[in-house]
């Protein structure tokens, strides 16, 4: 009963998709429209102020987006919105399939964040990686500056020694402050935003305020250090904060567990806790601490960010 009612399901599923002309792209569209809709020009000068902040969700997905159109993997992003809205009615269907309209949302929401899970450990990877490119190519670049005062040719004589994905972000620099635009500070504020890193803000910064006073760029290598100060803190803490996820991640097991584990020791209580309602409303619960303790612990064992 339980395969005929996935079977109907996943066919009426297929049946709509085909009947509405529905894409990954049509899927990411609408449903970025749903997440963040459009903004009045009065809500986009208020954000652009400081004064109105936009919202958390859209600005996550929106800062997924950018980062997986970096690392090459743009086209990927409509897959993963796609795959999370089915994601989202799979669980649920199970939740009802399993007569617990309790777990709807708390199945919904957990099976449709674990795309979104793989990309941003994927965008984790590009981060840690340009960081450790980043500390090689910011001292190099700062001590050709502080000799030569000034950053195009700084960059253009140490372009050879770096490695992607930064050096495709300084060539770029190059190419805008010698062929596009005069106007350096404008070609450093763009490279500042193309890394989400604030030491690499900090030393964009930095370099801004050495164009009206050369006297500054002394302060450029001790921003440099911040890096080297940060990767020795994360690399000390890193077996640390896994331990933590291990731990975790066998008590939710163990919770999860207990279900089928209770099925095969004692056939009563499992037929209580799955068909009651104080059965049902204890699985949901159960089913809900799981998923804010999980938002909670990957936020508390994030590796150490510098923050101006």
């Amino acid at each position: 009963m339980i395969l005929l009612s996935i079977l109907s399901s996943v066919l009426l599923n297929a049946a709509v998709v085909l009947l509405l002309g529905l894409t990954p792209e049509r899927i990411t569209d609408d449903f970025m429209k749903l997440i963040a809709p459009k903004q009045s020009l009065r809500d986009r000068v208020k954000i652009a102020q400081g004064r109105k902040r936009s919202r958390k969700l859209a600005a996550e997905l929106n800062h997924i987006r950018d980062v997986m159109i970096a690392t090459g993997n743009g086209a990927k992003f409509s897959m993963v919105c796609a795959l999370s809205m089915v994601l989202l009615v799979f669980g649920a269907a199970f939740a009802l399939m399993i007569n617990n309209p309790f777990l709807i949302p708390i199945m919904g929401i957990s099976l449709s964040l674990i795309p979104f899970l793989y990309a941003k450990s994927t965008i984790r990877f590009y981060n840690r990686h340009v960081e450790e490119e980043m500390e090689t190519a910011l001292s190099i670049i700062s001590t050709s500056y502080v000799r030569s005062d000034d950053i195009v040719s700084a960059v253009r004589e140490n372009i050879s020694y770096l490695k992607p994905p930064v050096r495709e972000i300084f060539k770029g620099f190059v190419g805008e402050a010698t062929a596009i635009t005069s106007d350096l500070k404008a070609a450093l504020e763009n490279l500042k935003a193309k890394v989400d890193n604030e030491i690499f803000a900090e030393w964009c910064d930095t370099l801004i305020q050495c164009q009206d006073d050369r006297s500054l760029k002394d302060a450029l290598l001790p921003v440099v250090n911040k890096l080297i100060d940060i990767r020795i803190v994360n690399n000390e803490l890193k077996t640390m904060l896994y331990s933590v996820r291990n731990e975790y991640s066998t008590m939710a097991g163990l919770v999860v567990g207990n279900i089928p584990l209770l099925y095969m020791l004692n056939r009563d209580w499992f037929t209580t806790l799955i068909n009651s309602l104080p059965g049902k409303v204890i699985v949901a619960i159960c089913g809900l601490a799981i998923l804010i303790t999980a938002r909670l612990m990957f936020k508390y064992t994030r590796p150490i960010q510098y923050k101006r």
